[in-house]
């Protein structure tokens, strides 16, 4: 990744936060790397070096601020920008692969060996993904030490560190202090037992109105929820259920999400971060969006009704794929009642003290779906069956739905599927991968949307006029659904999934 180090420079001299998160300060004088945003006196340019993550600098040599906290700022906005293998590695890295399948199971999920791996990421980056994981994993142990009471002992083991020497030696490393001391800095946040309770940074504008508006419309009895300004849902982690509850910022309020988590195992902390954040698109550059958006006329007034509008992601890309399938040629409510009743036969009960009475079961898993027929799905035949064989492609391991795939990969594989189209396609690499430049235009709802803002509502128009939206045509989606003659229930920031119609296949 190459960084523009003049303007690099002028972000830091101007302590510009919108830059944090999206490249990192390292000081050669004091050996200590920053956020581009920190408060400490501006270092003379001759000074300093930049890296593009905090594990390049790590592996420089530099150890991390405590004042400005560099791995707390938002993620970079890269990760969902790339669409390459480097991209998905990262978003891979920072949901735990590592840790749970080591470097073998990383490259073996992005179809490498991990010799190329390596020497792919430390070519573009200038960190292997061993030193990757270990600056996630620090920064996850930081968080638990100053937002909890465990015991250090269960920190290490929670942060993903295999022994205690190991953790101790990386919390000396990276914040050139012991794990006591760290603690010491900071006091946790009061929360009921079993949880665990976190401040999850975004970039402001934060538009929660619109996220919240999507899940709430679509939200499946039992699994989730929208209360005010709060979504909670259960969640399938690597190592057991869980729940989630996502306070987002109100209007004018500071950008900060909280989290308060309930796990079975301590050692999901860090993939249900990572997937909470992917639900909110917390690590998009909304400035850099809208600056790019309005520059169109035709764009300039919904971008300022609306800033920092936000994809709504998701926590499973297996079940966001059962979902679409559902949704298929039927409305939104439609397609909850049947998620519903799917939940109900197969999904699995959970109960955690103290959690929400309304969360009371996980989405179906895709082995629990296999087992189906037809009739227990309902609807059309050919939808049931496009989603039963899915659910046992899924399920045996031959289609994988998740955030280590390249979205025009995705897109074509799902594509060449009976009963899938470039809607649902499209839909996915949006939702499951953060792609920021799908547009949807066989959505008769985003074609009004756009005839409304006095733009094309044919395709090939369309398309042709997007182009000068690119690389953020999924945003510019979003504020075409927006502008749609409200035909939808009140509060609907994105439409039913439509019918979609392929060569030589069409769905009935």
């Amino acid at each position: 990744m190459m960084l523009d180090e003049d303007l690099a420079y002028r972000a830091v001299e101007s302590k510009d936060s919108r830059f944090d998160g999206q490249f990192i300060l390292a000081v050669k004088t004091t050996g200590i790397y920053c956020r581009p945003g920190c408060p400490a006196r501006v270092p003379l340019r001759r000074n300093v070096a930049f890296y593009p993550t905090a594990a390049t600098a790590q592996a420089a040599g530099f150890r991390a601020c405590r004042r400005c906290l560099p791995d707390a700022a938002p993620g970079s906005p890269e990760w969902n920008l790339r669409a390459d293998t480097v991209g998905a590695a990262m978003r891979l890295i920072n949901d735990g692969v590592v840790d749970r399948e080591g470097v073998g199971g990383l490259a073996g999920r992005l179809g490498y060996t991990p010799r190329h791996l390596n020497r792919m990421l430390t070519a573009e980056l200038g960190a292997s993904p061993l030193a990757l994981a270990r600056a996630r994993r620090a920064h996850t142990a930081r968080v638990l030490l100053v937002s909890t009471t465990l015991p250090i002992s269960e920190v290490a083991f929670a942060a993903g560190f295999s022994s205690i020497r190991q953790f101790n030696e990386t919390v000396a490393e990276v914040f050139a202090t012991d794990p006591t001391t760290l603690r010491g800095q900071r006091a946790p946040v009061p929360t009921a037992p079993g949880t665990i309770s976190l401040r999850l940074a975004v970039r402001a504008p934060f538009d929660s109105a619109g996220l919240l508006a999507f899940f709430a419309l679509r939200a499946v009895e039992g699994v989730e929820f929208v209360d005010g300004n709060t979504y909670v849902r259960s969640i399938s982690l690597p190592n057991g259920p869980g729940i989630v509850e996502l306070e987002l910022p109100a209007a004018g309020a500071d950008p900060v999400v909280v989290a308060t988590l309930r796990l079975t195992q301590l050692a999901d902390l860090a993939p249900a971060v990572a997937r909470c954040r992917r639900l909110i698109d917390a690590d998009a550059d909304p400035v850099g969006i809208d600056a790019a958006l309005t520059v169109d006329p035709a764009l300039a007034d919904s971008v300022r009704l609306h800033p920092g509008i936000r994809l709504p992601g998701t926590v499973d890309g297996a079940e966001t794929l059962v979902r679409a399938i559902l949704g298929q040629q039927v409305s939104v409510a439609a397609a909850r009642t049947a998620a519903r009743r799917l939940t109900s036969l197969v999904g699995v009960p959970i109960a955690f003290p103290g959690a929400p009475e309304r969360i009371t079961h996980l989405f179906p898993a895709p082995s629990a779906l296999a087992g189906l027929d037809a009739a227990d799905i309902g609807g059309p035949r050919r939808r049931a069956a496009t989603l039963l064989a899915a659910a046992a492609d899924i399920a045996s391991g031959s289609l994988q739905i998740d955030e280590g795939r390249q979205s025009a990969e995705l897109q074509e594989e799902l594509c060449a599927r009976d009963g899938i189209g470039p809607w649902t396609a499209g839909y996915l690499a949006m939702r499951v991968l953060g792609d920021p430049d799908v547009l949807m235009t066989g959505d008769l709802v985003l074609r009004n949307g756009a005839a409304a803002l006095g733009l094309p509502d044919d395709p090939a128009p369309l398309i042709a006029h997007a182009a000068a939206w690119r690389p953020f045509r999924s945003y510019a989606g979003l504020h075409l659904w927006r502008a749609a003659p409200a035909k939808a229930p009140t509060g609907a920031a994105v439409p039913a999934i439509r019918p979609v119609t392929r060569t030589r296949k069409v769905l009935t």
